[in-house]
Parts: C-alpha cells; sequence; structure tokens
C-alpha cells in the first residue's frame, strides 16, 4: 500500500503495557518531521469481531497534544490486538502508524499476594508460601517462575 502523508510524520516508539489486571496504557512520540501542530488520535480493536474504537482517555503533554491513551478494564483475549495511530495537521498529511499485538505479551504480572513465612528456629528452616497472583488473560494455569530474595538481618 502507498502510505499518503508526509515521510517522518507518522508517530515512533509506540508501545502498550497492561497493569493491574485490567488497565493499560499506550504511548508513543511524535514523528520526527511532523509539523507542530500535529494531532493524533489512536483506534484499536480487540478482536477481528469487534468494532474499532477510539481511545476515551488521552495522555497529552505541555502542548495538548496526544501522547498516549489510558485504557481501563481491558481483558485478554486471544486474538492479537489491532492499534491504530494517525494524525491531522493543517500544514500537510500525516502518515498513520498501525501494529498488531498479543496483549497477554505485555501484561506486567501483579506480585504474589498473602505471603507468609513460618521459621522453625529448633530446624533451623523456614517455609515460605504465597499465592499465584491474578493475571487478566484467561490462561490461568500457565506456569510461574518466582524469585526468591532473602535478605539476613
Amino acid at each position: 500500500p502507498v502510505f499518503a502523508g508526509m515521510n517522518g510524520s507518522a508517530i515512533e516508539n509506540f508501545s502498550c503495557v497492561i497493569y493491574n489486571i485490567f488497565l493499560m496504557n499506550c504511548t508513543w512520540q511524535a514523528g520526527r518531521d511532523a509539523p507542530a501542530d500535529t494531532q493524533y488520535f489512536l483506534y484499536w480493536r480487540k478482536s477481528r469481531d469487534e468494532e474499532e474504537v477510539e481511545c476515551e482517555l488521552y495522555i497529552k503533554d505541555e502542548n495538548c497534544r496526544n501522547m498516549g491513551c489510558m485504557f481501563q478494564n481491558v481483558s485478554i483475549g486471544i486474538e492479537k490486538a489491532y492499534f491504530l495511530v494517525n494524525g491531522s495537521s493543517k500544514d500537510s498529511l500525516i502518515q498513520f502508524y498501525d501494529e498488531y499485538l498479543d496483549l497477554y505479551k505485555i501484561e506486567k504480572l501483579m506480585p504474589p499476594s498473602n505471603i507468609t513465612v513460618n521459621c522453625d528456629e529448633i530446624k533451623n528452616d523456614c517455609i515460605i508460601q504465597w499465592q499465584q497472583p491474578q493475571i487478566s488473560h484467561s490462561n490461568k494455569d500457565m506456569c510461574f517462575k518466582y524469585e526468591i530474595n532473602i535478605k539476613y538481618k
């Protein structure tokens, strides 16, 4: 496809992260050669069956330019999600940027909960237990690896 718009006007460094189980942030930087008045707009859809929707809560820089989006109540499906960021300027056409992302790959996992430590001074050992962290996506039986960092006081 021919990308309409000025070279260097599309956004750069697009990235998203899911955290706290159902929140997602996506951020980007303005295109290097984008005119100063360029405003960007993000659209996304979670799967092919869903409608594309515009970001409801933009993150803005000091010039009120949209530089990211905050999402609430995000759930992770099995298909790749589609993201599109296009732009507008009164001076020139702005190139769009799009990407497909596996949402489960960008989830930042919560720490484990209900951590308990029981030490037996006679046997000179400790039992540390915890509950698996909540995760957003449905593959809840996957393997978790934990790292325990013990500091002796």
